[in-house]
């Protein structure tokens, strides 16, 4: 009896650790992978890395674009400089001081990235998997010395698992416009994260944007960025609200048919078109109102 007491004291006391050691979800990632999962399949539909490991080890490696190596390299994948012979810096890892690779941009560190798994000899075995197999990737990364962590393929799995990026592997295509942003701007680490709905791409506002900081960043005209949002490009803008990149649709996607947006307080018919992605006029037009009309609390709004 008491062996066995003995017993489920240890397990229920090594529970919070087990659990506790698992990666849990958080939005610092999510974004990273957002930003980042375009260049990754690119990489892969030209090097045969699967894009889920090229995302989880960058997001892990970098700390979701927060380390100081990338910060001060761009280096996303923790290379170091042996037979390098481009910039440098140094950062303590296994051992004080080390050389790491350093880019001028996160494409750059990707790009070397993947030439740096093709052209490794230890890393040869790897190129026989499918790129769906990701488990093996990660299993065959550490078994070829990438990491010195005793953990690491395991990470990776949790990783790719937690925010199913295995979905990447099977991909044909890629989005030339957001892998273009991360390749050009990319030195950067503090860009917004590019999202699409309803056909179209935005980003969400922070302190101190204008139309002109976004234009800079996004290559896109501030004058055009303003009109894509039916706004005066000289509007001060609140942190937190969606700016399109292109002009807006006509209606909600197909998925909305048949459904209701119910007004709270402080929105607006124009608040309510930027959530949805519709022009103003149409939301006025779809839902018979004058664009005098005052909306309520509780007002019911068609969105197609």
């Amino acid at each position: 009896m008491r062996r066995k007491t003995l017993f489920f004291v240890a397990i229920v006391f090594l529970m919070p650790m087990t659990v506790s050691a698992q990666i849990k979800w958080n939005s610092a990632y999510q974004t990273y992978i957002d930003q980042y999962k375009d260049i990754a399949i690119e990489q892969m539909l030209k090097y045969h890395i699967p894009a889920s490991i090229t995302l989880a080890q960058g997001v892990f490696e970098s700390g979701a674009g927060r380390s100081e190596l990338t910060r001060k390299g761009n280096n996303h994948f923790g290379i170091k400089c042996h037979g390098w012979t481009g910039r440098t810096t140094y950062h303590d890892d296994d051992a004080k001081g080390e050389c790491f690779r350093a880019y001028n941009n996160a494409y750059e560190s990707y790009e070397d990235h993947s030439k740096f798994l093709v052209s490794g000899q230890r890393y040869r075995n790897l190129f026989k998997l499918s790129v769906t197999d990701y488990k093996g990737w990660a299993r065959g990364l550490k078994a070829a010395g990438y990491a010195t962590n005793p953990r690491y393929a395991d990470k990776l799995i949790e990783i790719i698992q937690l925010y199913k990026l295995d979905r990447y592997d099977k991909a044909k295509s890629y989005d030339k416009f957001i892998a273009r942003h991360s390749r050009d701007h990319a030195s950067n680490n503090n860009l917004h994260a590019i999202h699409t709905f309803n056909g179209n791409y935005y980003i969400k506002v922070r302190q101190s944007d204008t139309f002109r900081s976004l234009a800079d960043e996004l290559g896109i005209s501030y004058r055009k960025l303003a009109k894509y949002n039916e706004r005066d490009k000289r509007d001060e803008l609140v942190p937190g609200e969606i700016i399109y990149l292109a002009k807006k649709a006509k209606r909600a996607p197909k998925s909305y048919k048949g459904r209701l947006h119910y007004v709270r307080a402080g929105e607006s018919m124009y608040s309510i078109a930027q959530l949805y992605n519709i022009r103003l006029k149409y939301l006025y037009k779809m839902n018979k109102l004058s664009p005098d009309y005052q909306l309520k609390v509780g007002d019911s709004l068609r969105l197609r």
